[in-house]
This record gives structure tokens, C-alpha cells and sequence, in this order.
């Protein structure tokens, strides 16, 4: 359970500190206030990425050289300070020389905010994205395969551009290096996706009042064998397009509402639905494989969801789940009766009440 977050030069903060309620944290305030930069600073605190940006710099202040997220997690203190090309962690005061070492003494974290939809409406990077989030927080080697394999796949896409004649010998040892680390994402995504399946089908279910079917597939980026080999057999293409054409960076999922495909086919509301749900399936498999409900950060969602799916989605969170909300109105949680600590956000400043 996170009890305390604290920012320096974070974002729009110069200075902040926020005691999050045990259970529900309602973080309330008109638009451009700071509420989301809140949620991102305890994302960053846990995982050590941001949902909204993977450039350094983003989340260090204008005008300041470095910003610091510092917190305290189910009694450890967690600190993260970092410039734009240096990043100095620390766990009750021990440095942490490997950021593997940090996160796995930090907590689990389930991001929800409008752009989920893309799961649904956007490519498959979206979907992609998803299933490495949720997969470097079960398995311990999943986040050293997937950083070895995107180098070993930039090192051979360069090599595919870089001349008027591609050098194969180049790009093969870089196909070999990133067949050692396929077999690790594919295996653990299959996982993941096994794990997600009735969680995400007992959850759309309660979302649409038992009306609808979901599912959900793991759909490979390249045929099961050798990554390396099913590269060799491409290279005519390859030499055509000048980029890698099979690999987990292929990978997708297939989402079917009463089989037929959600991205297609499926109208708005239960584009919604499902996509509540994967990150419903997504907490509870988080759970089910840490033996500790996540931290969910919902940024600006509940509000727009219709009184069914809230209260649906508010029953289907995992018992003991901590919640950080932000919303632009404390309407909807009134009317739902919620209990638990409500913070005001005005010009990067925290006030009770």
C-alpha cells in the first residue's frame, strides 16, 4: 500500500506531497491542474515508466536540471531521481545499481485512463503495450528479454537501411540474437493472455448485465520454430521493405464480442466495455500472480463511464485494492456514496476537502 508520495520538480510541481487514503483517493480539480501528473509520479515511483511518455526529460520541470518521485510502500522507501540522461534509485536508503534490483522490491500498478480505447480502435502496438506492461511486472525475465530483444531488432532494421546492399551476415547474427530473446516474450505472453482470458470473460460478462461474450487470443507475430530460420525465408520481402518482417514485435491479440472482432465490428459502448474489462483481467491476474491486489490509477475515466458500468467496475476490483481517481467532478462519487479522502488540485497545489 502506498501511504506516501512526495515530488520535487516533477511536472508542474516544484514541491508536493500527497498521503494517499488506504483505500480511495479522489483527486479533484479543473483541467491542466496537475491531477494526471500526480498518477503519473506514483507510476513512475513503482515501474519506473510513464504511461504518458518515454522521454526522460518530459517530466522534469521547466527550468530545473533533474526532479525526484520519493515514497513509501508498504513500509520501504522508494526514491527515483533523475536527469535526462541519469537515473539514481534507492530503496530505504540502499542504492539500487540495477533497475531490476528496485522493481522488485516495488509494488504492481494498473493505469486507466481515456486512451484505452486505442486497445480497441488503435494498431497493435497499443495492444502490445499492454501485454509488456502487465508481463514485466509477473515475470522476472520478461523486461530483460523484451530490452534485449527492441536493441537487437533497431541494430538489424539499421542494417537493413543503411546501404544500397544489405550486408545478410550483419543482419542474420542480429536475427540469432533476437530468436534468444523471442522465445522468452512469446512464451511469457502466452501466459499472460492465458491468465487474462477468464478474468477478462467474467468481467466483460458483468459489465454488459450477462448479455455479451468476450474473449480474448494470443495472435504470434511470426510461425512457432525458429525466429532466426522464418527471417532467412523472408529475405526477399525484407530486401524489398528494408525491415524486419516476423517477431514478437509483430505480436497482436484478438478481441471478439460474441466472436465476432471488437476492433471492427463492435459499437462504441462496447468498445468501452472491453476495454474496462482488459484492465479489470489485467488487475486481478496482477494479484492472482503477486498475492497482492496492484495500485490502480484511473486518471478522468469513472466520469465518463455510464452508472451501470461504474458501479460494475467498482464491484469487479480486486477486495483491498488502494485507488488513486482523478475526476473534474465529485458528482458521480456522491452519488455512489464513496468513501475515503478527497484532495483539491489547483495550480499544482494539494488542498484536503
Amino acid at each position: 500500500m502506498l501511504t506516501e508520495l512526495f515530488l520535487r520538480d516533477f511536472r508542474c510541481f516544484t514541491e508536493c506531497r500527497l498521503e494517499p487514503h488506504p483505500g480511495l483517493t479522489l483527486l479533484v480539480g479543473r483541467n491542466a491542474q496537475g491531477k494526471t501528473s500526480l498518477l503519473e509520479a506514483a507510476c513512475v515511483l513503482l515501474r519506473l515508466q510513464s504511461p504518458r511518455t518515454s522521454a526522460r526529460g518530459d517530466l522534469i520541470r521547466l527550468g530545473a536540471s533533474t526532479c525526484l518521485v520519493e515514497g513509501v510502500l508498504g513500509g520501504l522507501r522508494l526514491r527515483c531521481a533523475q536527469n535526462t540522461t541519469a537515473r539514481r534509485l534507492a530503496v530505504d536508503g540502499a542504492v539500487c545499481g540495477r533497475s531490476g534490483d528496485y522493481l522488485e522490491q516495488s509494488g504492481r500498478v494498473v493505469w486507466m485512463d481515456h486512451r484505452d480505447m486505442n486497445l480497441l480502435r488503435g494498431g497493435g502496438e497499443h495492444r502490445r503495450r499492454f501485454l509488456d506492461f502487465a508481463a514485466s511486472q509477473l515475470y522476472p525475465d520478461y523486461l530483460k528479454a523484451l530490452r534485449g530483444y527492441e536493441r537487437a531488432l533497431r541494430g538489424r532494421n539499421h542494417v537493413l537501411k543503411k546501404d544500397a546492399v544489405i550486408s545478410w551476415r550483419q543482419a542474420d547474427a542480429f536475427a540469432r540474437v533476437m530468436a534468444g530473446f523471442a522465445g522468452t516474450l512469446v512464451e511469457r505472453r502466452a501466459q499472460l493472455v492465458a491468465a487474462l482470458r477468464p478474468q477478462l470473460a467474467g468481467a466483460h460478462a458483468a459489465l454488459s448485465g450477462g448479455a455479451e461474450s468476450a474473449e480474448v487470443e494470443y495472435a504470434p507475430g511470426f510461425d512457432s520454430g525458429d525466429l532466426a530460420a522464418g527471417l532467412a525465408a523472408l529475405r526477399a520481402e525484407e530486401q524489398r521493405q528494408r525491415v524486419t518482417l516476423a517477431g514478437p514485435h509483430r505480436d497482436d491479440l484478438r478481441l471478439t464480442i460474441n466472436n465476432l472482432d471488437a476492433t471492427t465490428y463492435a459499437s462504441e459502448g462496447q468498445q468501452r466495455s472491453m476495454a474496462v474489462a482488459l484492465k479489470v483481467a489485467q488487475a486481478r491476474a496482477l494479484e492472482s500472480g503477486f498475492g497482492k491486489a496492484p495500485l490502480l490509477l484511473v486518471d478522468d475515466v469513472f466520469g465518463e463511464l455510464d452508472t451501470h458500468r461504474r458501479r460494475a467496475l467498482l464491484a469487479l476490483l480486486p477486495a483491498g485494492t488502494q485507488k488513486i481517481i482523478t475526476t473534474t467532478s465529485l458528482d458521480w462519487a456522491d452519488a455512489d456514496g464513496l468513501a475515503g479522502r478527497v484532495c483539491r488540485i489547483e495550480g499544482a497545489r494539494i488542498a484536503e476537502g
